[in-house]
């Protein structure tokens, strides 16, 4: 880890990690949507983020909006699913369980805290985030785009930071605040490796021009 306070609070906390933590969300999305299913009732509309429903004390609304699916079809659902799961055990293979642990979990605490000042809000964003934290560390890894067409993830990730700039622009609070706050944890995370490409940047430009 090169950030210090991420190195502090592993020491301090990093027994209590959760190892393959993205497994057992992925588990519970699938148990979700196996009952919405099997038993024909929008079960996500009792675990969506609402502010008035957790008000009038529905509080578990406030985490479980996690665990719902990312689909009702059901083949995209189980591809996303895998994704996501794939997603989740890389990042937890680089990072450690701790570091990848952190990471969602403020990624969940930004979502949480976004959705009391909108009233609603979904796992989206948040999910995304870790796509584009996945990008980072590994930009040319392919993935079969409709089964057909191998695309390197980088490509993919441009593609959806447009998306996320229109959006921004675009829609309506709930969805810029939720914006927002999944660029603000990727910048916790990935900010300092950030600024240090930047500085080796202008070194080499410096290094470059006075070469010459």
């Amino acid at each position: 880890m090169n950030n210090n306070w991420l190195y502090r609070l592993s020491r301090k906390f990093g027994r209590y990690a959760i190892h393959n933590l993205m497994l057992y969300i992925i588990i519970v999305q699938a148990v979700v949507f196996a009952a919405a299913f099997v038993l024909g009732v929008n079960v996500t509309g009792y675990l969506d983020f609402y502010l008035p429903a957790i008000k009038s004390g529905q509080v578990w609304r406030l985490l479980t909006f996690i665990f719902i699916p990312p689909s009702s079809n059901i083949i995209f659902a189980v591809l996303t699913m895998y994704f996501s799961w794939l997603i989740g055990s890389a990042l937890e293979n680089e990072w450690g369980a701790f570091k990848f642990n952190l990471f969602y979990l403020t990624g969940v605490v930004g979502t949480i805290l976004g959705g009391l000042i909108t009233q609603t809000t979904t796992n989206a964003y948040l999910n995304l985030s870790l796509f584009l934290a996945f990008a980072a560390i590994y930009p040319d890894f392919e993935i079969l785009l409709f089964f057909i067409l191998p695309i390197k993830v980088k490509f993919l990730a441009f593609v959806y930071a447009a998306i996320l700039v229109i959006s921004l622009v675009m829609s309506g609070w709930a969805v810029r605040v939720a914006i927002i706050i999944s660029i603000l944890n990727l910048i916790l995370y990935f900010g300092p490796q950030m600024i240090d490409r930047i500085r080796q940047w202008r070194r080499r430009a410096q290094w470059k021009r006075n070469f010459r």
